[in-house]
């Protein structure tokens, strides 16, 4: 079994002990009112997407997200979220240090406190039981974003319960061998999706694509047809799986809470993986963390 195939299938587990650790941390991570941003890389910066969306759905606050590298500093914020897998990446690390020089307060959720976020950083959230072997990540970012969504008192056990379905269920027959996948969300699971055609480019090297829902319309159905999926993570607008079958490409409407549908995509990605007959734990071109020297950070 792959370091990826064993990390997905532990979700449930990680997601319930993140619920149980976000009351202990609730005094370092955003209280209500304060203005946030969230941060991070790769799909760091879309978990922080999604739970940007969800804690001003929440009623909790202003919030906003950012790749690290493109964090506006002349905002002011009363406190910045790094989420960060490795505590090693080059980005979330300058941005940290500028932040710490300028005062904002910051906290950061990673997996590995034995890194150099530790002195960078006002405050650790450790979720060293979600962290990942694996260059391509899940369970330590779904596990994130359901510690920040706990905190925001979205988080029920339905979810779990969905994820666990989310990992027992077939995939939908001959998804596999689908040449191109659409991922759709609306609100919080906009990030979601594009996490999702993420997933699939690193894990199987897919043409994945990924859009809010009702954007869809807007030209990038027009790529829909024969041997392409097209997969809704939340609740579809009226009308566009009807659509969508008319153009000849399969259609996957999102039947469990989007953070399980997310697992559901983890498990295609897998599948596709194999049908290429590619390595998941060895994806084309990347590393676990993104570590610049000093040249290459001139270059970006």
């Amino acid at each position: 079994m792959s370091h990826v195939a064993h990390e997905l299938g532990t979700q449930p587990e990680c997601w319930e002990r993140a619920a149980e650790l976000a009351p202990a941390r609730r005094s370092v991570l955003p209280q209500p009112g304060e203005r946030t941003a969230i941060v991070g890389c790769g799909t760091s910066y879309y978990m922080a997407q999604a739970a940007a969306v969800l804690r001003e759905e929440a009623g909790q606050g202003e919030t906003d997200a950012f790749p690290a590298s493109e964090f506006p500093r002349h905002r002011r914020y009363d406190r910045v979220v790094a989420l960060t897998r490795s505590g090693t990446t080059t980005e979330v690390l300058d941005l940290l240090a500028g932040l710490r020089d300028a005062g904002v307060p910051t906290t950061a959720v990673i997996g590995d406190p034995a890194t150099p976020v530790m002195s960078l950083a006002d405050d650790l959230v450790v979720l060293d039981f979600a962290d990942e072997r694996s260059v391509v990540q899940t369970r330590f970012a779904t596990t994130a974003l359901t510690l920040l969504r706990a905190h925001a008192g979205l988080h029920t056990a339905g979810v779990v319960a969905d994820a666990r379905t989310a990992l027992a269920e077939p995939l939908p027959a001959e998804l596999e061998s689908r040449g191109q996948f659409t991922f759709l969300g609306r609100g919080w699971s906009v990030g979601l999706a594009h996490e999702a055609a993420l997933k699939m480019r690193e894990a199987s090297l897919s043409w994945a694509e990924s859009y809010p829902a009702m954007e869809y319309r807007h030209g990038p159905i027009s790529v829909s047809g024969p041997g392409t999926a097209t997969w809704s993570l939340d609740a579809a607008p009226d009308g566009l799986a009807e659509q969508v079958r008319a153009t000849g490409a399969q259609w996957v409407g999102g039947r469990l809470d989007p953070l399980a549908e997310l697992v559901r995509v983890h498990r295609l990605a897998l599948a596709v993986a194999a049908h290429q007959q590619l390595d998941p734990d060895a994806p084309r071109h990347l590393t676990r963390s993104v570590i610049l020297t000093t040249g290459e950070e001139a270059v970006r």
